[in-house]
């Protein structure tokens, strides 16, 4: 099973479109059931998993898809914002940049567009 670990740290609507873009692409060429893919969120890019966010709608499909989307919470913590503040679909992990670090250990690839 092919295993990829996005990381988006940008709040630029364009690269969350392309990093959504591409997580599908995988999935479909390959078979949703042959990745596992995971989307860590940390730094200025935490907005946009925010409730009221722009792509919110296209998160909550990707995790509907079986894409994991995982918010640094100690990134939140900086930003003041709680998990009240934050998309219901998505996770969250103690720190974004330990999280992709895990992930590569364990075989992930990483892609940051």
């Amino acid at each position: 099973k092919d295993k990829v670990v996005f990381h988006v740290t940008t709040d630029d609507p364009k690269y969350w479109n392309q990093s959504l873009n591409n997580m599908n692409q995988l999935q479909k060429v390959l078979g949703k059931d042959n990745v596992d893919i995971e989307l860590v969120v940390n730094g200025f890019g935490i907005g946009m998993l925010k409730m009221e966010s722009v792509v919110g709608n296209r998160v909550d499909e990707a995790v509907a898809k079986g894409i994991k989307v995982v918010a640094c919470e100690e990134t939140m913590r900086g930003h003041k914002l709680t998990k009240d503040d934050m998309l219901k679909s998505i996770g969250y992990v103690p720190g974004g940049v330990i999280e992709v670090i895990q992930k590569q250990k364990a075989g992930y690839a990483y892609l940051k567009p």
